[in-house]
């Protein structure tokens, strides 16, 4: 069941969603999209171009953002639309944490505006795989 409108408001944060990038998703991933490009497989590719190791996919890594915004909504058909920037690679073994933030509530029309991301820890740093996304969610 999507989430009331009267439940969301400015402000509210989503609950974050962790997960662990594995080896085994990233092949996994890339079977199931067709995308086998050497550097989310082979980690001398990888290295040949600059990576310590293989990456995960871009659209890997939205798809656990999404993910957290379609648990956060109660439904699947919840989420209308979702627009990100991908600014950093995200690696096999570290762990991805999508969140998020609501930025707009449209009562008449029964939508929210959140502002989502996802983050990675690096040398006591937080990078941002993916920055500035914005969704879009129907409420019920």
């Amino acid at each position: 069941m999507t989430i009331a409108t009267e439940q969301v408001h400015v402000g509210d944060e989503l609950p974050t969603l962790e997960r662990v990038v594995t080896r085994e998703d990233v092949k996994e991933y890339a079977d199931a999209s067709g995308d086998q490009n050497p550097l989310h497989l082979n980690d001398a590719a990888a290295k040949a171009a600059g990576f310590p190791g293989v990456i995960a996919h871009g659209m890997y890594t939205m798809s656990h953002l999404a993910t957290s915004i379609v648990r956060w909504a109660g439904d699947v058909s919840a989420l209308t639309r979702l627009r990100v920037q991908f600014r950093a690679p995200v690696f096999a073994g570290e762990t991805i944490v999508a969140g998020g933030k609501v930025i707009d509530v449209q009562t008449d029309r029964r939508t929210a505006t959140l502002d989502v991301w996802v983050t990675v820890e690096r040398d006591g740093k937080t990078e941002y795989p993916i920055r500035r996304g914005v969704a879009e969610i129907r409420l019920a």
